[in-house]
């Protein structure tokens, strides 16, 4: 379950790129750039939703002792 709302993440983010392309073109009409923005508007609101989500979810798994345990990611030798 968890790998189809990645999938719809990121599908509902390509289509937001596609939008704002689309708009940034400027070959759209009044009305169509209105739905465009309405529709950018709502997909910009699922992809926080679901980040919002994924941190939570995030945040559970670190969990320790009932208290947030947090570590840095590791560095990445650069030779």
């Amino acid at each position: 379950m968890a790998r189809k709302k990645t999938l719809d993440f990121e599908k509902a983010l390509d289509q937001l790129e596609q939008l704002v392309e689309q708009m940034e073109e400027g070959e759209l009409s009044l009305e169509d750039s209105l739905k465009a923005f309405e529709k950018g508007i709502n997909l910009t609101r699922d992809c926080q939703g679901a980040l919002n989500e994924a941190q939570q979810k995030v945040e559970l798994l670190l969990e320790e002792n009932g208290e947030l345990s947090s570590e840095p990611f590791a560095d990445i030798d650069e030779d």
